[in-house]
């Protein structure tokens, strides 16, 4: 195959042009400036012993060796060596030697902490103990070329190797795994993933997926690339890859001759010694486990707490009886490694993508989490533990989940007429309201299992027409946990920090920071007043413009209107009087009513469910909106923030832009 490698890194380029022809040097290695040591120094004398020592131990050891020099001193160094298997058994002892050789003196001198990847083999040595988890540090990546390339066919088999290649490397003890797949007619794309060998299956898969996310950036148009760091080591092209296995470990030596019968006799001091020593063991044994349980539960609380019951989620999962945990690889061939082509929407905590299951024959919307929102992380970590647990035919249903090499997806029933205020505020197609008065239905009963049959209260907190996922038959379906908690029935409100969206939130839930199912009422009760009049939580009063004096909030709007007797005015202009005055007139009631300013005078979501139904009268409220004593005048209404008067944007998942704050207090109802 005529094809040539090119360095993307011009600055390793011209140290390895300056290079002397007797020393191996790395692509742009890692060294440590801070706390360097010195000739002479027992740290020097260590490491000089480790250097001298790594070409024969990874040479009997399968071309790998982890180990260290000057065991239980201060100055104890820790190194490991390993050559990559798309190297030949020469490139390898060269490498072998080589590295060790001149990294101390002429690439790193007086580092003591160095990782460095060279064309045939990864040095790395350090003053502590080089930990069994995966690097994701890229050290440099190469491209290949002189192939022609056909966008789809490297598409399709780029996305079938990697997945074969993620799954091989997990299960391979030797961390080795090369897979080839159809590229054409009559060429194969062949592919090779390989770890550092201290590396369980989950680390080292999670390593190559994280380079494997990469890879449509590093290589957008290209038949082959390779990207190498200090833990795995990734490669893809068209045409034969020459891989080399390792070589058999070397046996130790045989045991010694055995003993005569008489010193096979134990001594009662030997005896009481042993009995000792192996209670000792145990007990050390089992501080170790503990630690090593601890250490891992912080590490995980540090991450977002993923997840608090995960070992009764892993049961139920495999039970069958929940959302399928789904691997990276099978996502990214899902969606075409998530391509732009396929996404549906963009959120504050992430993107969704369409995607299609083929082994489930299934349209699917998966959510990528963002890897640098911590909110989002703790997001997705509420929606696996929540909504996985509930079962109705008005709540998005969660089909599956992957936390895989640091990315996190979640993966929905697909919903193909998007959400609710995409279609609600759309000025060519307008909602029926034999339509509307149906979603409006469908979303009461959805908050009522929540609030009220199932085994605990769920608080939703982001009740919102984004929020409301519409299927092919336009059939409502309330979607995105990210926010929910779950509370005991009969507990009543929740002391939490502030979180949900502008314009939807209780605004006694904006001042004390205790959400509760009544704040979800509030916010269901502006959602009807939405559905009911076409327009968004902030309104513009009496024909005026955008400002700030002629904006107010639309539960102060359609009071104005009830207080009058006119509250069929304040319906949607658009639907012509095309409606059941009966069922509009009961819709805005029953929405002023879950938005009453004082939670204590708000139905259960049970009552207004009854009324909706028509099967208890509306309410008799006042004429003037009620003032509550914990908020300011109505007229603070007017003070509003642009955040609830922007569009926002329907996707397959109902991202949307919403808030949570650490504060508890708001200087003003809307700000």
């Amino acid at each position: 195959m005529a094809s040539h490698l090119l360095l993307h890194l011009l600055a390793a380029v011209g140290s390895l042009c300056a290079a002397a022809a007797d020393v191996l040097r790395p692509y742009a290695p890692s060294c440590s400036t801070t706390g360097n040591y010195t000739d002479g120094s027992r740290y020097k004398k260590n490491l000089d012993e480790l250097l001298a020592t790594l070409p024969s131990a990874a040479g009997d050891n399968g071309w790998y060796y982890k180990g260290s020099a000057g065991e239980g001193a201060a100055d104890e160094v820790f190194g490991l060596i390993m050559c990559f298997a798309d190297r030949n058994a020469t490139q390898c002892q060269e490498c072998l030697a080589g590295a060790p050789a001149g990294i101390a003196t002429e690439v790193c001198p007086g580092s003591r902490n160095v990782s460095a990847a060279y064309d045939a083999c990864v040095l790395r040595y350090s003053a502590a103990p080089i930990p069994a988890t995966a690097d994701l540090a890229i050290a440099f990546y190469v491209y290949v070329s002189g192939e022609p390339v056909t966008s789809q066919g490297l598409s399709n088999a780029w996305l079938t190797l990697m997945t074969n290649l993620t799954s091989g490397v997990h299960d391979d003890p030797l961390r080795i795994a090369n897979s080839s797949t159809p590229y054409s007619s009559s060429q194969e794309m062949y592919g090779l993933a390989q770890c550092t060998r201290d590396l369980n299956g989950t680390e080292c898969s999670d390593c190559i997926n994280s380079y494997i996310g990469q890879l449509s950036r590093l290589f957008p148009n290209n038949t082959g690339g390779a990207v190498k760091g200090y833990s795995c080591y990734l490669i893809y092209q068209v045409g034969a890859l020459e891989i080399t296995l390792p070589p058999a470990v070397v046996s130790p030596p045989p045991a010694a001759a055995a003993l005569p019968p008489s010193s096979l006799q134990p001594s009662p001091g030997l005896v009481i010694g042993l009995s000792v020593g192996a209670a000792s063991f145990v007990v050390v044994l089992a501080f170790l486990t503990w630690l090593h349980r601890f250490l891992r539960r912080e590490r995980e609380l540090e991450e977002g707490g993923f997840f608090d019951d995960e070992p009764a989620m892993e049961d139920e999962f495999e039970k069958g009886t929940g959302p399928k945990r789904f691997r990276y690889g099978e996502l990214a061939i899902a969606t075409d490694n998530f391509s732009n082509t396929h996404k549906l929407g963009e959120g504050g905590f992430g993107s969704v993508y369409r995607g299609f299951l083929k082994e489930m024959n299934l349209d699917v919307a998966i959510k990528r989490v963002s890897k640098s929102s911590k909110q989002g992380r703790k997001e997705y970590a509420s929606e696996v533990r929540i909504i996985s647990r509930l079962r109705h035919r008005n709540l998005v249903q969660l089909i599956g989940w992957c936390h895989d090499a640091g990315e996190l997806l979640l993966v929905y029933e697909l919903m193909p007429n998007g959400s609710l205020d995409k279609h609600l505020f759309s000025a060519s197609n307008i909602l029926s309201w034999s339509l509307r008065h149906k979603i409006v239905l469908e979303v009461a009963s959805a908050i009522l299992y929540l609030h009220q049959d199932w085994e605990q209260c769920v608080l939703h907190r982001d009740i919102k027409p984004s929020n409301v996922m519409l299927d092919a038959s336009f059939n409502a379906k309330l979607g995105d946990f990210g926010l929910a908690r779950l509370v005991d029935h009969g507990r009543g409100s929740h002391t939490t920090v502030l979180a949900g969206t502008m314009g939807y939130m209780d605004p006694e839930c904006m001042i004390t920071g205790r959400a509760s199912a009544e704040s979800d009422v509030y916010s269901f009760g502006v959602v009807l007043l939405e559905i009911a009049c076409g327009r968004r939580p902030l309104v513009s009063r009496h024909g005026g413009g955008d400002d700030e004096e002629n904006v107010t909030h639309i539960v102060q709007w359609v009071w104005e209107f009830y207080g009058r007797g006119d509250i069929l005015d304040a319906g949607d202009e658009r639907l012509k009087g095309e409606f059941d005055a009966g069922e509009m007139e009961t819709v805005m009631v029953v929405g002023l009513w879950c938005a009453h300013p004082d939670r204590s005078l708000r139905p259960s979501i049970r009552q207004a469910v009854n009324v909706l139904r028509g099967e208890t009268p509306p309410p008799s409220l006042p004429a003037r909106m009620p003032v509550a004593t914990y908020m300011p005048p109505p007229e603070a209404f007017y003070y509003t923030s642009s955040v609830a008067t922007g569009s926002s944007t329907g996707t397959g998942t109902g991202t949307g832009t919403t808030t949570q704050s650490s504060t508890t207090e708001t200087s003003t109802l809307l700000e």
